[in-house]
């Protein structure tokens, strides 16, 4: 029985290196333990796609390999990359790193997210005060950020990206872009968004995804331009909940997608599609299936927020769905946790 007060470790579920590897020219996700076992689950929807040739499957199991070798060194690089940052790096716009202050914050969403923590508030009324994009779905749209914050942020993002200090990638599936703990934007920034804004804000909207839980997040910026990403294939996030908002810059193009849960047959009938607005986040649920179609012109950078739940998440692993496998992890880890054990000071009891 868990105890009040006890110390946590954040942790990563061990299918983090044999789930969910991302080959982007099959569009597929896929599990990865042998090459017998890879033939035995998935030869016939890889040849589907056009892995035909001997050839073709050498080359796809040396990826995989390589991805599989890439994860299990991902927490100690990128903490290093961390710690090099931290210490080598000159921002371009240094207020960025400044505890996340109110004026940096939409009058919109200061609004709602004040009601959301307020006595009585209800779903009810709090809708009234966001733009609801599919009651279906439960995707909702709320301004977040101000333009003069989004333009700081945004050129402060680029002066990181021009320089010659290490980066990381996003996500498996996205290669441009940053992560904001390696950039040491996670403790003024994030956290506060999610402690002090996004916590009262999704309890009331998904109060049965652990939207009063949430207790870690990761948080990362993703990137698409000509010659760089320019799509996002349909997925479903590490994540019990989901902000995703957009920075900017100009762009045509690049819509969101949404089908249903993951889990539901024919997920991708339908699609629904938001368009982005420079300022303006979008909320879902990390379960739900949804992808970037192509960018048309310009740059378009987004601040996606994965907010996570270990009340949640702690019973099943979404991305196994299965009991999690923990394993120690650096900083948030994938947010699951575990009690660490209470250290006895003996001399204090004789």
């Amino acid at each position: 029985m868990a105890t009040a007060g006890a110390p946590r470790r954040f942790c990563r579920c061990a299918c983090f290196c044999s789930e969910n590897l991302y080959v982007a020219r099959y569009g597929l996700h896929l599990r990865f333990r042998s090459e017998q076992q890879l033939r035995q689950d998935y030869g016939p929807i890889l040849r589907s796609r056009g892995c035909v040739s001997t050839k073709d499957f050498q080359q796809l199991l040396a990826e995989l390999q390589q991805e599989v070798a890439r994860r299990q060194r991902l927490g100690q690089e990128s903490a290093a990359r961390k710690a090099l940052i931290a210490s080598s790096y000159h921002p371009a716009r240094p207020e960025v790193y400044n505890s996340l202050q109110d004026a940096a914050l939409a009058p919109e969403f200061l609004s709602v997210a004040e009601y959301s923590a307020s006595p009585g508030a209800d779903l009810q009324s709090l809708l009234q005060r966001l733009q609801t994009v599919s009651e279906e779905k439960r995707i909702y749209r709320v301004p977040v950020f101000t333009a003069s914050f989004c333009q700081a942020l945004l050129e402060e993002l680029e002066h990181f990206e021009q320089s010659d200090m290490p980066k990381g990638r996003p996500n498996t599936m996205n290669h441009y872009g940053v992560l904001l703990h390696e950039l040491g934007l996670d403790e003024p920034l994030v956290t506060p968004l999610r402690e002090r804004f996004l916590q009262p804000l999704m309890a009331l909207l998904y109060p049965d995804c652990g939207g009063g839980q949430l207790d870690s997040h990761r948080a990362f910026v993703v990137k698409y331009a000509p010659g760089q990403d320019r799509e996002l294939g349909c997925h479903y996030d590490n994540a019990e909940l989901t902000l995703n908002v957009a920075l900017g810059k100009a762009f045509t193009g690049g819509a969101l997608y949404f089908g249903g849960l993951f889990q539901a047959p024919a997920a991708l009938t339908e699609p629904l599609e938001v368009q982005h607005v420079v300022g303006q986040g979008v909320l879902h649920r990390g379960g739900q299936l949804h992808g970037a179609r192509p960018l048309g012109t310009g740059e378009r950078w987004n601040l996606v927020v994965w907010l996570r739940a270990s009340a949640v998440r702690n019973r099943l692993c979404p991305m196994c769905c299965r009991e999690p496998d923990l394993v120690d992890d650096e900083g948030f880890g994938d947010g699951f946790t575990r009690e660490e054990p209470t250290t006895v000071d003996v001399c204090a009891l004789t």
